[in-house]
């Protein structure tokens, strides 16, 4: 009985030091960010790690009120752009803490 008191301890120490690793993670992700564009740069966006939109950059070339259609595919294929790249930073980072395993309720883990 003793032993496995023990070894629930040293679980959670383990839980607890990868909780703030995972923390530690987020903080540095919120800070980061990550450019995405389409159309050879006609419009620019940019996300930090947690995928939020920071910005939107749409150059006048771009706006052609004739085609609203093709402006919309152009911020969509940006956002998309930028939003993969934030992902795959965030699931690499989190495959350091967590040693590759898919552990449900880890950001960039689903």
């Amino acid at each position: 009985m003793a032993g496995s008191l023990g070894d629930l301890g040293g679980l959670l120490k383990q839980a607890q030091k990868m909780q703030r690793q995972v923390q530690e993670i987020q903080e540095d992700l919120a800070k980061s960010s990550y450019e995405g564009s389409a159309g050879g740069g006609a419009v620019t966006v940019v996300v930090n790690g947690q995928r939020h939109l920071q910005s939107v950059k749409i150059k006048p070339e771009a706006v052609d009120p004739s085609d609203v259609e093709m402006l919309e595919d152009l911020v969509l294929a940006a956002v998309s752009d930028a939003m993969a790249q934030a992902e795959k930073a965030s699931e690499a980072a989190m495959k350091g803490v967590t040693g590759g395993l898919g552990m449900p309720g880890m950001p960039g883990m689903m």
